[in-house]
């Protein structure tokens, strides 16, 4: 027999008490029967009829959650077949564009702008814009600023039919893609460096990102994953043109969408084409020069811990600027096994 939430609860209301010198039958709060409670109001040590109603519901309450026990444990299960189907499916995508980057590493610098101005499109004002895949539209890839992207849009259209392809929740939405797309050029970026540092040696360079990389420090953005895409292109006038901006215009931009010099500084790569050469125009200005120092220190150690950390970061919270994310998007039902037709 088990035992019931009551047993375990604490009393909800002040039992009366009961003076020595009146029999227990006597009691002159009134009488309860099955069906009928008839209180004294006027009686301060007896219960009152809200006092006893409370008492009932509260009781019943109990012994409905405790018997909901099974729809508890369904609802469990239920959250973890879908964890386990986004994780699969999250990894697959994961698969397909770094296949996608390996063979075409040159797009990387247009892949990591690519998910900048999609993000940079965010008005803190309006809660509009940000990384919801208006930059697909030709309209707005086509804009001065996003000028050179169309290739690595392309490469994405063409990993998104492979995508959708094997997806058993629906088509991949293009935020998503772009977003997810940056992290897997933002990781081949590590791994190349990695791979330097053993002097070029592919299977050495995997070996110490493992051993000292920032991989593990993926899962916040890992678990923004279900943006949906919008259906019109974000206003125009929002993103600079990052190669002909001077610096306070990146740093106002920036400031923009709650940002500052230090996240502007170790978000170089994403400025255009030639990391070094815009870190040495943002070295110009004070506000920044010293996180641009302090990156490049950090790039030179083995494990590029400070940099990529707070790239990572950066680019966490750039990935979801003003943007509800679904967290049972991908997830699909799953089909029920008919044991009877099962032959033993």
């Amino acid at each position: 027999m088990g035992v019931s939430f009551l047993s375990t609860a604490p009393s909800l209301i002040p039992m009366a008490p009961q003076p020595s010198s009146t029999p227990r039958h006597s009691l002159q709060a009134g009488r309860i029967r099955c069906n009928r409670i008839e209180c004294n109001g006027t009686d301060e040590d007896g219960f009152r009829r809200r006092d006893v109603l409370k008492c009932v519901g509260a009781t019943l309450g109990m012994e409905l959650l405790a018997s909901s026990g099974p729809f508890v444990e369904m609802a469990a299960a239920a959250d973890l077949i879908q964890l386990r189907q986004r994780s699969e499916f999250r990894s697959n995508v994961k698969g397909t564009l770094f296949t996608a980057i390996k063979g075409n590493p040159d797009i990387i610098p247009s892949l990591l702008t690519l998910a900048l101005n999609d993000a940079m499109t965010y008005d803190k004002a309006t809660k509009s814009g940000g990384p919801n895949g208006s930059i697909r539209f030709s309209s707005e890839i086509s804009r001065p600023e996003n000028k050179g992207l169309s290739a690595a849009l392309n490469l994405l259209e063409e990993s998104k039919k492979e995508i959708d392809s094997y997806s058993k929740g629906g088509p991949i939405s293009f935020s998503d893609l772009i977003q997810y797309a940056a992290q897997s050029a933002v990781k081949s970026t590590f791994i190349a460096s990695a791979v330097r540092k053993c002097g070029g040696n592919e299977e050495k360079g995997n070996l110490l990102y493992t051993a000292y990389g920032s991989n593990g420090q993926w899962g916040l953005f890992d678990k923004q994953f279900g943006r949906a895409d919008t259906q019109e292109p974000d206003p125009e006038g929002r993103v600079p043109q990052w190669e002909k901006a001077s610096v306070q215009e990146m740093k106002d931009k920036f400031t923009a969408v709650g940002f500052g010099p230090r996240q502007l500084a170790v978000m170089s790569a994403f400025l255009g084409p030639d990391q070094l050469a815009s870190e040495a125009l943002l070295a110009t200005d004070p506000d920044v020069a010293p996180w641009v120092q302090k990156y490049q220190r950090s790039r030179e150690t083995v494990s590029q811990t400070d940099y990529e950390v707070d790239l990572i970061t950066t680019l966490t919270k750039l990935s979801c600027l003003g943007q509800q994310i679904n967290y049972e998007a991908y997830s699909y039902p799953v089909q029920k096994v008919d044991f009877s037709k099962l032959k033993l």
